[in-house]
């Protein structure tokens, strides 16, 4: 299986998360409890609560994750297809899944915190076995 693979699903993920964001935010136009004035500088008027978390979440999902994309891309341009990257990856994704999960659900901050220390370990090992391989090279 292709590296780039495991990536893809995250973006599928973030898209997921962002597109139900949007419905959420306009279900709660329509329903009064957000003056639409919010959003244009993110300030002035209360937020709901599910609304913070999808935002925070998105954003979430725009920081550690992007080092994941650029992984996977540099893992792919210098051919290293390993089985143990591969798992690495798809277990990055997993842990990713599972955070979003427990943020946008329960919200249990230090199983959400666990969860994203674990996946940053991830993350570190994976670039750690590819830049050991470039810098071989």
């Amino acid at each position: 299986m292709n590296i780039l693979v495991p990536g893809l699903t995250l973006v599928a993920l973030t898209l997921y998360v962002v597109f139900r964001m949007g419905v959420l935010r306009h279900r709660a136009i329509r329903r009064g409890d957000i003056h639409p004035g919010f959003f244009s500088l993110y300030r002035g008027y209360e937020e709901p609560e599910t609304l913070a978390a999808y935002s925070r979440h998105v954003t979430n999902l725009y920081e550690a994750p992007v080092l994941f994309y650029v992984v996977c891309i540099t893992a792919f341009v210098t051919g290293q297809d390993s089985s143990l990257l591969l798992a690495l990856a798809w277990a990055y994704v997993g842990l990713r899944f599972v955070h979003s999960y427990v943020h946008l659900t329960s919200n249990v901050v230090l199983l959400r915190f666990r969860l994203f220390a674990t996946s940053l370990l991830v993350l570190g090992v994976m670039w750690a076995i590819v830049l050991t391989h470039i810098m071989r090279q």
